[in-house]
């Protein structure tokens, strides 16, 4: 999935795909229909495009070439499903914070992501094209296949293997009328996906309504704004269903740890670790100069109510940066925090996972270190001097 109008970024597709298809040849690559149309002519074997909406049941693995808005985009077309593909994420864009590894890096990336040891069946370690990529097969690789993802930061995908997945959480999104009735179906887009089931709330959750629409996911951040409007907007805040606040401002943004340091960043929010469990209530532009970004619990219940006191009577809801709809006056959007862990057969549950990136063939353990804090520093300039270059 590559960024949309960039020639060096198109090149790299075609460069990336040639190489997967001479090296792994037992792969389908799934195109996006305008990306499909844009590469075809350039590559000399098949590949395979279909809706959007089908994605959930044809692909394992995702690829972006890009920047934080193109693994947005990859994560959205899962948006209304309880579980996403690893993405392996290249980065090609302005800032990247999200995409560690560099395209230079592409075939070691993609071996160490593939030939991990990601809870397959032992009989499938040794099918003809396993054997082949890896160039010989140990023991060790026999039987110590990867029990499952754990929830500490940077465990290996597979035995011997320096790939590592990061899981990271979103949050859990209703919207409900003035009526109490769910009205997600008119957010997100309508999916024909059969084989993956829709992400259901636990029962005993205030975002749990029967025979509701699928909750939709955000990766980054939800947000309420007062668009073009004059007037800034005017909403209550409930925090598990107590009376917090309310708010006036222009808008009010809720975030994830992956989100905090985008539009929650740019607005005073406070920059969590992704590996916190937690979520980001962030006020943009405030009336009072008392209301500071809050860090609440994952799962803390967050309800966003469109006051009756606002002048322009609709405010305007995005997620993840993408526009969704106008809510009107009485609408509560309900949010939480979605949960990731370990299934009881070693498969993870939840969240979005990103493969990042581990130390290089004969790397020390000490440069090993946490990529999110080299992203601090290399690309937000944390705390840098002003006026030293």
């Amino acid at each position: 999935m590559p960024k949309l109008r960039s020639p060096q970024v198109l090149r790299a597709t075609v460069d990336f795909a040639k190489h997967l298809k001479s090296t792994y040849s037992g792969l389908n690559l799934i195109f996006e229909p305008r990306v499909a149309q844009m590469v075809h002519d350039q590559l000399d074997f098949p590949i395979h495009t279909c809706d959007p909406s089908q994605f959930p049941d044809k692909i394992d693995m995702i690829t972006t070439l890009g920047g934080d808005g193109t693994i947005l985009r990859a994560a959205s077309h899962f948006s209304v499903y309880s579980s996403v593909p690893p993405i392996l994420a290249f980065n090609f864009g302005t800032i990247g914070f999200l995409a560690e590894w560099k395209f230079e890096e592409y075939k070691r990336a993609w071996r160490e992501a593939y030939m991990s040891g990601s809870r397959v069946p032992h009989q499938d370690l040794l099918t003809p094209h396993t054997r082949v990529a890896t160039g010989e097969k140990t023991h060790e690789a026999e039987t110590n296949v990867a029990s499952g993802w754990q929830d500490a930061p940077g465990k290996s995908m597979g035995p011997s293997r320096a790939s590592k997945i990061l899981l990271r959480h979103r949050l859990r999104v209703g919207v409900y009328d003035p009526n109490g009735q769910n009205i997600n179906s008119q957010l997100h887009p309508t999916t024909k996906s059969q084989s993956h089931l829709p992400a259901v709330p636990p029962e005993d959750t205030k975002l749990a309504h029967k025979d509701s629409p699928p909750q939709i996911h955000a990766l980054n951040e939800i947000l309420i704004h007062r668009g073009p409007k004059p007037h800034l907007a005017i909403i209550d805040i409930y925090l598990n269903n107590r009376f917090l606040t309310e708010a006036v401002a222009d808008g009010i943004l809720l975030s994830t740890p992956t989100g905090s340091t985008a539009y929650s960043l740019s607005a005073g929010g406070s920059i969590i670790h992704p590996l916190v469990k937690s979520l980001l209530i962030t006020p943009i532009c405030p009336r009072s100069l008392s209301f500071r970004p809050l860090v609440l619990p994952l799962n803390t219940q967050v309800t966003l109510k469109v006051s009756s006191k606002n002048r322009d009577g609709e405010l305007e809801v995005s997620i993840d940066g993408k526009r969704s709809a106008g809510v009107r006056i009485g609408t509560e959007i309900r949010v939480e925090g979605e949960a990731v862990g370990v299934t009881n057969d070693g498969s993870w549950k939840g969240g979005v996972p990103c493969v990042i990136c581990g130390p290089g063939k004969g790397d020390s353990a000490e440069f090993d270190d946490d990529g999110w804090v080299g992203g601090l520093n290399g690309l937000l300039m944390f705390n840098h001097p002003i006026g030293r270059g």
